[in-house]
């Protein structure tokens, strides 16, 4: 199945239920309870076995579907994606919600800061689609997209907006017992250390292309079992993505951008999108694009991580 990004079997048991009865592809069949299989377990399996997992940035936006929306996410997923990054930013009274910018202008039919708003006014706003359309959807509180990942199997990029903190999401995270449907992203080492001394087994992506750089980030606490080495979004670096592996570290890139200049555009512009199984083969394992359904359309390394990695 091409679109399939992350097998359910190869991340997620059924619990209780008949497998031949159970589908979580589709929005209106009621969710199973799922148990993942640990994340690091996972992303080694994917490394070991050439496979590759397929990340939808700022939860794969489409026509209808605005950004950093639980139901865009769910979209998404019921086309086989199951990672997603979103970005988190913290209300005037506290409350944890998914945002991009510092102003909601852009994506939601308010104005102003998201600094400045209180979430019963935020929770009334509307979000706007990539083309400027209204949608029906309103903006979500992390703890709901928390508890649809748990729900789902799904997986959770974290981004920090500066509004908020580390600390404050982890507790989201804890609340929502999601430790195991989350990635933080951290941008430089100190973010990275500061994850880590929240808690170690946080899994996490941090610049990383070798092992000078991964040593220095365990060092300061960061437990290279649950590291992903991102390596920017300028042009594939297959030396330091094989420096990774040999430190059994996984690779992340991104395709992703400015519309018209990211790397997503380039690749499709021939409507092929071949050069996205190339990054499979030269040992990507974590593809971070704006295009995810393309690129899973593009790829078969998405179902040898399936084949490979099931249990």
């Amino acid at each position: 199945m091409k679109l399939f990004a992350i097998p359910l079997t190869a991340l997620m048991l059924l619990v209780g239920c008949n497998p031949a009865e159970t589908t979580l592809g589709t929005a209106s069949t009621e969710r199973a309870q799922v148990r993942r299989m640990p994340l690091p377990a996972y992303f080694d399996c994917l490394r070991e076995n050439k496979g590759i997992v397929i990340a939808a940035h700022r939860g794969g936006p489409a026509r209808g579907y605005p950004e950093n929306a639980i139901e865009t996410m769910q979209y998404n997923f019921d086309h086989g994606v199951r990672v997603f990054e979103i970005d988190i930013a913290e209300t005037r009274d506290g409350v944890l919600t998914l945002m991009h910018d510092d102003r909601l202008n852009r994506t939601s039919t308010g104005r102003g800061y998201v600094s400045d708003i209180s979430w019963s006014d935020m929770s009334g706003l509307k979000l706007v689609d990539n083309d400027g359309q209204r949608t029906d959807f309103s903006p979500p509180k992390l703890t709901d997209a928390l508890l649809w990942a748990t729900e789902t199997g799904a997986i959770l990029e974290l981004d920090r907006k500066k509004t908020t903190s580390f600390r404050n999401i982890a507790d989201a995270v804890y609340a929502a017992d999601a430790e195991e449907n989350m990635i933080f992203i951290s941008y430089t080492d100190d973010e990275a250390a500061e994850i880590a001394s929240i808690d170690p087994e946080f899994m996490m992506t941090a610049s990383v292309r070798g092992g000078r750089d991964i040593a220095a980030l365990e060092a300061r606490g960061v437990d290279p079992e649950h590291l992903i080495g991102w390596t920017g979004t300028d042009r594939p670096d297959e030396a330091a993505w094989h420096r990774n592996a040999l430190n059994e570290v996984e690779s992340a890139f991104g395709t992703l951008g400015r519309a018209g200049e990211r790397l997503d555009d380039q690749y499709m512009a021939d409507g092929n999108g071949s050069e996205y199984q190339d990054l499979a083969d030269m040992g990507l394992v974590m593809l971070a694009t704006d295009r995810p359904l393309d690129a899973a359309e593009a790829m078969t390394s998405d179902d040898v991580g399936r084949s490979a990695c099931e249990h």
